[in-house]
């Protein structure tokens, strides 16, 4: 079936928010992949979806902040980690377009267990730091226990801001994931407003990640994109198989 459009804006939640959370200071590196690499990677009913006859690779640091579950407060302390992710992207049997997350490294033991084995979601427990000084942001990730793999991330952040740009579309605008749970594959839809973007220039990459989540040489190349956004507010309606 032909993917669904891509679209800069969300599409209604098809029924209530069973999770919202904060996404801030967000850096987009990517990389164009064959998509008979990728392939095997995703979950049963997905294939790779493309962009200009490629699939890509993100490697996304970024802040997650004030998560919430259903009308409750956000979660104190917990609730606010740092977050690392490798991702691709999938599109199903259906047309529908979503990401695919090989690691997502966090910083807290506790949401790390709780989505884990709750959500059937790769998250790692990691050893996480950021900085920014002026127009420099720094990301650096030590899986525990045993430090590695490990990932150190440094970018320029630009002001030329990125709209009406079809790869940043497809590569950024995605309004749902694909999670594969034994043989069953999920799909959670979420939404937010459309991302503020703009480039970046990458300074420094030292990545372990990329190769542990099955893509071995990916780091040693440049990224074909670089991006970065201040952030959103996002929200996730339960999975339907």
């Amino acid at each position: 079936m032909t993917p669904e459009p891509v679209s800069p804006q969300a599409p209604a939640l098809p029924g209530a928010a069973v999770i919202r959370q904060r996404w801030r200071d967000a850096v987009f590196l990517h990389w164009r992949v064959d998509p008979a690499v990728v392939a095997p990677l995703l979950p049963g009913g997905t294939r790779p979806d493309e962009h200009d006859g490629d699939t890509w690779v993100g490697l996304i640091p970024f802040r997650l902040e004030a998560s919430a579950f259903l009308r409750l407060p956000p979660v104190p302390v917990l609730g606010t980690f740092l977050e690392t992710n490798v991702r691709l992207y999938s599109v199903d049997e259906r047309g529908r377009r979503a990401v695919v997350f090989r690691t997502l490294e966090a910083q807290h033991l506790l949401p790390v267990l709780t989505a884990h084995v709750g959500l059937g979601l790769p998250y790692r427990w990691a050893r996480m730091r950021s900085r920014r000084r002026g127009d420099e942001l720094a990301y650096a990730s030590e899986r525990l226990p045993a430090g590695r793999p490990r990932t150190r991330i440094r970018v320029r952040l630009g002001e030329e801001a990125v709209s009406g740009d079809p790869l940043a579309d497809f590569l950024t605008a995605r309004w749902a994931m694909h999670v594969q749970r034994g043989r069953r594959t999920t799909y959670w839809r979420n939404e937010h407003e459309p991302w503020r973007l703009f480039r970046a220039e990458l300074l420094e990459l030292r990545d372990e990640l990329l190769a542990d989540s099955g893509l071995p040489g990916l780091a040693g190349r440049p990224p074909d994109s670089v991006l970065w956004s201040p952030g959103v507010t996002t929200r996730f309606s339960a999975p339907v198989r």
